[in-house]
């Protein structure tokens, strides 16, 4: 599924614009600050109901204003998604019908590959946790309902460490059981990942790998006395910190280049490409669970990026797949006419070049 038409009000520096998209590559164009990355999120909105860039959405109205709305029409012209976001609050809608954020969210899959998302290579283990949480999460909406309810577990687990021990034993059991079920969903998860890396972007012919530590036990149950192992075995150091020191959220994450850890060795280029690699490998594992290509949203994408590479990658878009790519840089742009269908954004306001 991808979109035909996108309209936005009031967002961050755009007044209003209101697009026709096509079903291949769409490109934007334009000075940095002009509102390229804006349009980026209106239609992650459209798809999640929420911003790519911060967890308070309502900074994304633009100043002066009470609200801002994005709405958008899918490709088979009779879906349309709108999101408000008011001072008070937020508001989804489904042809015109107010919805919960559960009945709105999977109609339209996005992946996003941007910038600020760079700490998944670089910064902490967290990143790289979030990353597959929110990839499965946004696939599967009992790994969204997993993943909260482990979360739960923990904030009780922890309160229960911080009393002395207090009914610690009934949340020793939670705490294995779910997490147990959250390491084999997120392995599974990792597995179709690792899979489409291996076919996927290899700029430079270098290979990308993802891989989980502790590595997931083949069943459940397995992996429920794995998780009693290591209580049993950091029992001491939990109750002297008060804080659940394993499980899965302190799982690691293993990404390399070449075999060696990506956060340790990579460049600049190559950390943009094993994270662009990444963002590829969740599209193409989309694909293949929905038997649809997920919007690509691709923010700055031709920044320290080997241009014939990139020109490759959005050959192969532009036949392939819908994808919104932004850069600053007009000459790249315009070498990809005839691929793409062009936009200029200036002070707020975006047209078609």
């Amino acid at each position: 599924m991808s979109l035909l038409r996108v309209e936005v009000d009031d967002l961050r520096v755009i007044h209003h614009a209101a697009l026709e998209l096509s079903p291949g590559l769409n490109v934007f164009v334009g000075r940095n600050a002009q509102g390229k990355t804006s349009v980026l999120e209106a239609v992650g909105l459209v798809s999640r109901g929420r911003s790519f860039r911060t967890e308070e959405t309502r900074t994304l109205i633009r100043r002066g204003t009470p609200a801002l709305s994005a709405r958008g029409v899918l490709d088979d012209a009779s879906t349309r998604l709108e999101v408000t976001v008011s001072r008070t609050g937020r508001r989804m809608a489904v042809d015109g019908h107010e919805v919960a954020p559960v009945a709105f969210a999977g109609r339209l899959d996005v992946v996003v590959y941007a910038t600020d998302r760079l700490r998944v290579i670089r910064g902490p283990m967290r990143e790289r946790r979030q990353f597959l949480d929110r990839g499965a999460s946004a696939l599967w909406p009992s790994y969204r309902s997993l993943v909260r309810e482990y979360e739960r577990v923990v904030v009780q687990r922890n309160a229960a460490l911080q009393r002395g021990g207090q009914a610690l034993e009934a949340w020793n059991e939670r705490l294995t059981e779910t997490g147990a079920q959250l390491r084999q969903r997120r392995g599974a998860y990792v597995a179709r990942l690792a899979g489409a890396l291996g076919r996927g972007f290899a700029p430079c012919e270098e290979t990308y790998g993802i891989a989980l530590t502790p590595e997931p036990h083949l069943d459940v149950e397995a992996e429920r006395r794995a998780l009693e192992g290591e209580l049993a075995a950091r029992a001491m150091a939990e109750r002297r910190a008060g804080l659940s020191l394993v499980g899965p959220h302190r799982d690691g994450v293993r990404l390399t280049i070449d075999g060696e850890e990506a956060n340790q060795m990579a460049s600049s280029g190559q950390a943009r490409s094993a994270l662009l690699a990444l963002v590829l490998a969740a599209a193409e594992v989309v694909r293949e669970e929905r038997g649809t290509r997920a919007t690509l949203l691709l923010d700055d994408l031709d920044s320290e990026l080997d241009e014939d590479r990139l020109r490759a990658l959005c050959e192969g878009v532009a036949h392939d797949g819908q994808a919104l790519v932004t850069t600053a840089h007009e000459a790249w742009a315009e070498r990809l006419d005839g691929l793409a269908r062009r936009f200029v954004v200036e002070a707020g306001e975006v047209r078609p070049a």
